[in-house]
């Protein structure tokens, strides 16, 4: 099923007289429970398909159906309602209130949707314990280390039970060993029914994922499967491999 449909999306951004084409022509479908990378150098226009894609922006022309619903045509409160049930997001950055524990952190998008304050607390209590955080909810993130607020992060995105999980640049103020198990709590996420859309500029990190699109100049380079796919342990697995097991297995 398409969660996420565009077609033939622009988008054009006004500095002083000058156009900039951020995307030129981008049409792509993304289903319920893929794992999908989006790759490109500076000015490829991945963060404005980012920024698309989590409807904190909206196209010059151009269609985006999000669940079915055409986001193009939504307002600002129609767009905010939608980010805050349906799109769960990860931030380089962590973006964590620093005087808030962990607790109250991933507490956040609930507040703002309303929930009662036991129904939130239980949610993120759960969120929290779901990545290996429930000794540290009551935690500050300066007393927390680079991975445990990225985890924060993480589990803020998933106590909504968003529709997408949009991940920008998750491992990118992380040493190389935090990063891979962040990658690895992304692939359990991923396992879990999760829908993961991942923006990257680095390979390894991509690889991790099942499809990467690569944007260059405001238009998709390419959109292929992964072949050489790494998984958790460190492994690589090869087209090769996926298909060895489908065989065996009937899946």
């Amino acid at each position: 099923m398409n969660i996420i449909t565009i077609e033939h999306i622009k988008k054009i951004y006004k500095i002083g007289t000058q156009e900039v084409r951020a995307l030129a022509d981008v049409s792509l479908k993304i289903d319920a429970n893929e794992y999908v990378a989006i790759m490109g150098p500076s000015g490829s226009g991945k963060s404005t398909l980012m920024n698309m894609l989590g409807c904190l922006d909206t196209p010059t022309s151009g269609k985006y159906e999000f669940k079915g619903q055409n986001v193009s045509e939504m307002s600002d409160n129609e767009l905010a309602e939608i980010r805050n049930k349906e799109i769960g997001f990860v931030f380089q950055t962590f973006n964590l209130l620093s005087r808030s524990n962990s607790l109250h952190n991933v507490e956040l998008p609930l507040i703002y949707a309303g929930m009662s304050k036991n129904e939130r607390r239980e949610r993120a209590t759960a969120a929290l314990t779901s990545v290996g955080l429930g000794d540290r909810i009551h935690h500050k993130p300066n007393e927390l280390s680079g991975g445990q607020r990225q985890r924060v992060a993480i589990a803020r995105a998933l106590a909504t039970n968003p529709s997408i999980i949009l991940a920008d640049e998750p491992t990118g103020n992380l040493d190389s060993k935090t990063g891979e198990e962040i990658m690895v709590l992304f692939h359990e996420i991923h396992q879990q029914g999760n829908t993961i859309i991942l923006v990257t500029h680095e390979d390894d990190i991509a690889r991790h994922a099942l499809r990467i699109i690569r944007l260059r100049d405001g238009l998709i380079e390419s959109d292929v499967p992964v072949t050489d796919r790494i998984i958790p342990g460190g492994l690589a697995e090869t087209q090769k491999d996926a298909e060895s097991t489908k065989e065996i297995f009937g899946a």
